[in-house]
């Protein structure tokens, strides 16, 4: 059984080696921390290991698996996509740092003097196993390597692919006569170490000896049973000893951006009263539509003001369309992923997340370790660009169908992110039918508008100008068909767009002169006039890629098919005014 005394004599020799340690990195011994980076040519996937997140442990010990698992997605972060030149020795410290509660690590489990412990960065010896593992694989150099000081049954360590760690003075060390890089990733269950490097390092892995030179060597302790652990071992004479508290439950968290009414009574259904809700603001106090969620409920509610308020300043500075536009809001879902991130405790199993918060919140690690859903609004990235190409190929004149894609990586990311999502939520059809075996297809809301007695004689366009929303096929259905169109929105593609067409812009009351409205668009995400339109008993004409499959009121149209759309539209205005 330990005691104080042994304990103190424990933190003492500790002290002198992390000084020993601190002098000889300091007098050049020390290895330097590498930037993240992508490797040149092509490169090929060296080794992987693969270790499960989660073990079968007594219910009172699920607080210390919540944080060491918390504890790794931190370090994860840290380590993925480092890029190690050649020749240059990688340190597990050098790139993790310290584990402190101000730098966000939590209590996780520690193995220390045959008890595991609560230790603020306990757990992270799981990833330095990995890595030694991966390097082995490799045919690395092992600078240093540190076995732990006692087996503990079903480990790496019974195969001898252990290496422990503990700040500043037992590292992990390691190097490659090539440049090669290192991936981290966590999914819901497992941990995952790549190595990655050009073609040649193949070639010389056969042949590199696998050199073990470590600093200090411990003591193996032979196999033993079981250790104790503080939280539940019950030994209630040692100065360790923890009283045993209700078992942690885990909890999800909520995070939001733009208001919708589908998405919001969702989650006041699905929300249990330990759940936590991420929201940009809270619109009802500020009176903010666009972030109207319901906020009573909830254990917390976390909220980002000042970003909203700079966001909300920029954002009145970009122009209304192109290429700088969606860069620029790209950054700012990216800073908001960001923000969230950070903002989350080490309980939260959980995450329903908004769909443009995804791709980001999977590179900067905040997915690991947690199964999610995800809000759906949009296609696919992937989907959506070959949408935009294809579109562009029918209208090469458009100013507005090429002007803007997304970086590959964060395409990716994206794609990988829907795949490993345990369910998506989604009001739209088209996006519904992509994700038949773990969607959650929600009704939209219909406004319950006022009863109209009468209908107009105009047919409305009701979006801008924009390649996207269908604007070439309504200008030739307008022509061929001498329509009245009424717009609401800006003309986007070219001021003379509509020459020769009898056109007026939207008038507050649209829907009480409008006779059918009318998108044919190849994107719409939130289609919420022509709910308004149908709402108000309005004949409606929308292409698939709006959505609306099975609303009622609305004719679903194919994407791009203009005599389709002119079918459509003459029958619509063929049908008896509703008196």
């Amino acid at each position: 059984m330990p005691t104080r005394l042994s304990s103190a004599l424990f933190c003492a020799k500790v002290a002198i080696l992390q000084i020993q340690r601190a002098l000889a990195d300091a007098g050049g011994a020390g290895c330097r921390r590498f930037p993240k980076g992508k490797l040149g040519g092509e490169p090929r996937q060296l080794c992987e290991s693969r270790t499960p997140l989660w073990t079968e442990c007594d219910p009172l010990e699920r607080a210390l698996q919540l944080g060491k698992v918390h504890n790794l997605r931190l370090a994860t972060e840290r380590l993925n996509e480092v890029l190690v030149p050649a020749g240059e020795t990688f340190s597990f410290w050098a790139h993790v740092g310290k584990a402190t509660k101000s730098r966000g690590f939590v209590d996780g489990r520690e193995l220390r003097e045959g008890c595991l412990i609560p230790t603020v960065g306990g757990g992270l010896c799981q990833l330095s196993n990995a890595l030694y593992d991966a390097a082995l694989q490799a045919g690395f150099e092992i600078v240093e390597r540190h076995a732990h000081s006692q087996v503990v049954p079903n480990s790496a360590a019974e195969q001898g692919r252990d290496a422990t760690i503990f700040w500043n003075y037992v590292d992990l060390r390691f190097r490659s006569q090539s440049a090669f890089r290192i991936e981290t990733d966590m999914t819901a269950d497992f941990l995952f170490v790549r190595f990655s490097a050009n073609a040649e390092v193949e070639k010389k892995k056969e042949e590199a000896p696998n050199h073990k030179s470590p600093l200090i060597l411990l003591a193996v302790q032979p196999h033993s049973p079981d250790p104790n652990s503080c939280v539940s071992c019950g030994v209630t004479d040692c100065f360790r000893y923890v009283e045993p508290t209700k078992p942690i439950e885990g909890r999800t968290a909520y995070l939001v951006d733009d208001y919708w009414p589908e998405f919001d009574d969702y989650i006041v259904r699905t929300r249990s009263a330990r759940d936590i809700l991420c929201l940009p603001i809270d619109g009802r106090a500020f009176q903010k539509q666009n972030y109207a969620w319901c906020t009573n409920g909830y254990a917390k509610l976390k909220t980002a003001e000042a970003f909203t308020a700079m966001r909300s300043f920029a954002s009145r500075k970009l122009a209304r369309q192109g290429a700088a536009r969606q860069r620029a809001l790209l950054s700012q879902h990216e800073r908001l992923a960001e923000i969230y991130a950070n903002s989350l405790e080490y309980d939260v199993e959980h995450l329903v997340i908004t769909q443009t918060l995804l791709p980001f919140l999977f590179k900067n690690g905040g997915l690991g370790g947690r199964t999610f859903d995800v809000l759906m609004t949009a296609l696919p990235m992937v989907r959506l660009q070959l949408r935009l190409d294809g579109a562009a190929s029918l209208h090469p004149d458009s100013k507005t169908l090429t002007d803007f894609r997304a970086e590959q990586d964060l395409v990716d990311a994206e794609t990988e992110g829907l795949r490993r999502a345990r369910k998506i939520i989604t009001t739209h059809s088209e996006i519904a039918g992509l994700f038949i075996e773990k969607v959650e297809h929600l009704p939209w809301a219909v406004p319950n508008t006022k009863y109209r007695r009468s209908r107009g004689s105009k047919v409305v366009f009701p979006a801008s100008t924009l390649g996207r929303k269908g604007a070439f096929e309504m200008r030739d259905a307008a022509r061929r068909m001498q329509l009245e169109v009424v717009l609401c929105g800006a003309q986007l593609e070219d001021q003379n767009f509509w020459n020769g067409i009898n056109t007026e812009d939207c008038a507050e009351d649209w829907l009480e002169n409008a006779s059918v409205v009318v998108l044919p668009a190849f994107v719409e995400n939130n289609p919420r006039r022509l709910l308004a339109a149908a709402g108000a008993g309005i004949p409606v004409i929308a292409s698939a890629a709006c959505g609306l499959e099975n609303v009622a009121g609305v004719t679903t149209v194919q994407t791009g098919n203009i005599d389709m759309l002119c079918a459509a539209i003459e029958t619509a205005l063929k049908q008896p005014v509703t008196i």
